[in-house]
């Protein structure tokens, strides 16, 4: 509980929201659902806290508004789902915040927005700005542009890089479901709710089911993902139902709803954090064993000696995935060879470089400053 009391004390909130809570099925954006979360949010606002609130819900919006009897499959026709459902979205907003004096500003982003460190910046300093004067931002994936290869994909895991992009003192998951169970509580009526998770464990990863009981691709699984991001940032995490009335100010109050995520205790830097989840890995490096213990337990940069395989092509300045043998990533960081490079020097000692590459190069691939490791894939 005094984890829970210490939430309390939060005064800047990432808030998400997935389409379920805030859209009716064929039926569009659910006013009174979004009219209800708006009054919650100002609730927290009239506290002198700021929020952003990350809000999925323009494809399902455009759907309605088209008149479609199921959701598109191709990207063109998702894409144009989006760019109509998202100035509906945002209009709702405008309007259910309009009552209680709140102005809301909309941001659109993509991974390459995250990604590349000049625009990850540029997102950081504009949602700084607005809330500096007082505006509410609402963030979404820019689905009218977004293509699989700069989407972030789910967001949740948008929620969580918007919270280290402003340095939030808490992010809060609004869901269909009252927290993490320890089993399909569809199907085990033993299933209780899991009040705080210290770390995302492999066991914890387990706990996550589809609508037929199998492991999930989606839904919990993002979740969890979103948890290790935010929890290697120092930022808490709360999911909670977001059908319960109030749920945000009871949570504020130090009520123990939902399931609570705890933080690390060693915060990653800003540039580490970017490292290990504002940047897609761009290739794979397998270490062997001795490397391994080297970059975890001693704090030592990456060698070529210690490495044992190259995959995928990528400059060097890039983030590429450590990962061991057996192909479990336990590692990202920025690598000062390119791939063509790295095939030609790996297992080599630092003396071998010069007469490998024909030039002497440095004696790091990675850089331990460079470096970041995670406890799990994906996450630390």
């Amino acid at each position: 509980m005094g984890a829970r009391r210490g939430l309390t004390r939060a005064r800047r909130l990432v808030v998400k929201v997935g389409s379920g809570l805030i859209t009716s099925p064929g039926e569009g954006l659910d006013a009174k659902r979004i009219t209800a979360l708006a009054g919650d949010i100002a609730a927290l606002v009239a506290e002198r806290r700021e929020v952003a609130l990350v809000s999925s819900g323009a494809i399902a919006a455009g759907i309605a508004r088209l008149g479609l009897t199921s959701r598109p499959r191709s990207i063109p026709e998702k894409q144009a789902a989006a760019a109509v459902g998202q100035s509906a979205l945002m209009w709702h907003y405008e309007q259910a915040f309009k009552r209680h004096g709140i102005k809301v500003g909309q941001v659109l982003l993509t991974s390459q927005d995250i990604s590349d460190r000049g625009r990850y910046l540029n997102a950081r300093h504009t949602l700084l700005a607005l809330l500096g004067f007082g505006v509410l931002p609402i963030v979404n994936e820019n689905d009218t542009v977004a293509v699989d290869e700069i989407k972030v994909g789910d967001n949740d895991n948008l929620a969580a890089l918007v919270a280290h992009l402003i340095d939030a003192d808490l992010l809060v998951l609004l869901t269909d479901v009252d927290g993490l169970y320890t089993g399909d509580p569809r199907r085990d009526p033993s299933a209780r709710r899991i009040e705080a998770v210290e770390a995302v464990t492999d066991e914890i990863r387990k706990l996550c089911f589809d609508e037929v009981g199998r492991v999930s691709v989606g839904g919990m699984a993002t979740k969890l993902e979103a948890a290790q991001k935010a929890g290697a940032s120092g930022i808490p995490m709360v999911i909670a139902s977001g059908r319960e009335p109030g749920t945000l100010g009871r949570l504020l109050k130090g009520e123990p709803l939902g399931t609570h995520f705890l933080p690390r205790d060693d915060r990653l830097a800003a540039r580490k954090r970017w490292i290990a989840f504002a940047v897609p890995p761009q290739g794979r490096l397998t270490v062997d064993a001795g490397a391994r213990k080297a970059l975890t337990e001693r704090g030592k940069s990456l060698l070529p000696s210690g490495v044992v395989g190259v995959e995928g092509e990528f400059s060097a300045g890039e983030v590429v995935a450590l990962a061991e043998p057996d192909g479990q990533e336990f590692a990202r960081g920025l690598v000062n060879y390119d791939a063509g490079e790295l095939r030609k020097i790996r297992g080599a000692k630092t003396a071998e470089i010069e007469k490998a590459l024909g030039y002497k190069g440095l004696a790091e691939v990675i850089h331990r400053d460079n470096l970041v490791v995670l406890s799990g894939p994906g996450g630390c």
